[in-house]
């Protein structure tokens, strides 16, 4: 069984349909912003379609499937009991999360275990306390926040939030030696639901996701869970380095250098020649020398990335990128132009000229 934190688009395009595709059907999920969503999935037996829309291995994919893997959903402000009754079922084995970076907070408001606890982490601790109360063994814990080492700063919040509840010293060391903080990098597009499909106004928890996934897990036992998405390692800072340098730092590369010429989303830049000539050329020539012999086959990567630019179902705005720009490309862009000019003793062209170097 797996008790999910987050009702959202991207765990039901994602880990719920992992699970789905893998024959489970034991995900009990807990929204906690608003009930909507999970009235809705209650309504619907659990079940709704995620269309499968992008472009891979030169072609369109536009396919349709059916996710069965949710029990039960429940609302965190008004079936708190419920959620703990959860935590103490010996056939739980993960918690899975995303509540976005802004979730990885604690909340001056729990300052005592009484009541519904506000934060994510503090609702955490509830629940794994609830499961040690019952004598039952740790769970594995994955937050699917995009946070790099998101196990590891999970499990500091969680003792912070111990501390301020003052938990006696053997179950704060159950917190640490029982339950396992799994890092974890997810990588998927899920923009919501599609702009046009045959189901649309019949399913509405439809929703349209992108035909790359990648799951990257840090262990040294495997996972339980198989899925062509999922791959373990001892070590995934590899792939965040791939996914920052190759994936992001192509989109805050295209964000300097294709809006000024006035043009707005991704896939316009690969469908211009010109723009598209030129990405090539900085991935291929200047990016990929630097990760080469420090990453797992950042070709292939590099091209299921211009895939995923080329998807037709996608408006992926450059305006959108362009958040927070100056900070993006500090470490984005700004490593790699170090890195090829020590390793080559040279100046990289392009990255020059777009750094302004």
């Amino acid at each position: 069984m797996i008790l999910q934190f987050g009702a959202g688009n991207f765990l039901r395009a994602f880990v719920d349909l992992f699970v789905s595709q893998a024959g489970f059907d034991e995900v009990v999920v807990v929204q906690s912003t608003g009930i909507e969503r999970a009235e809705a999935l209650n309504l619907a037996g659990g079940k709704y379609h995620v269309a499968i829309q992008g472009y891979a291995d030169g072609k369109v994919i536009d396919e349709t499937e059916q996710v069965g893997s949710i029990s039960q959903a429940l609302h965190a402000g008004t079936q708190w009991g419920e959620v703990l009754e959860i935590a103490r079922l010996p056939e739980l084995r993960w918690i899975v999360s995303n509540t976005t970076e802004a979730g990885f907070v604690l909340d001056d408001a729990d300052s005592s275990d009484e009541g519904v606890p506000r934060s994510y982490p503090a609702k955490l601790l509830a629940v794994l306390l609830a499961r040690h109360a019952a004598g039952l063994p740790g769970p594995l814990i994955l937050p699917c926040e995009l946070i790099e080492r998101n196990g590891d700063r999970l499990r500091e919040l969680v003792l912070q939030q111990a501390t301020r509840w003052s938990v006696n010293p053997e179950a704060t060391s159950w917190l640490k030696e029982s339950c396992t903080w799994v890092n974890n990098l997810v990588d998927r597009i899920v923009p919501g639901a599609p702009g046009k499909h045959p189901l649309l106004g019949v399913d509405p928890l439809l929703l349209s996701a992108e035909p790359f996934a990648f799951w990257a897990i840090e262990s040294e036992a495997g996972f339980a869970l198989k899925h062509p998405a999922i791959v373990t390692a001892p070590d995934i800072s590899p792939y965040y380095l791939r996914k920052v340098r190759i994936l992001n730092g192509l989109h805050s590369a295209l964000v300097s250098h294709a809006l000024p010429l006035g043009i707005s989303t991704v896939r316009e830049c690969v469908e211009n020649a010109g723009v598209c000539r030129w990405l090539q050329e900085l991935l291929y020539q200047e990016i990929i020398p630097v990760l080469e012999g420090r990453v797992e086959e950042p070709e292939a990567f590099a091209k299921a990335t211009l895939d995923r630019f080329r998807n037709p179902f996608l408006e992926h705005q450059l305006s959108a990128i362009a958040l927070n720009h100056e900070a993006k490309v500090k470490v984005r862009l700004l490593p790699t132009y170090e890195e090829y000019r020590s390793k080559f003793g040279r100046e990289p062209a392009l990255l020059s000229k777009l750094l302004g170097k």
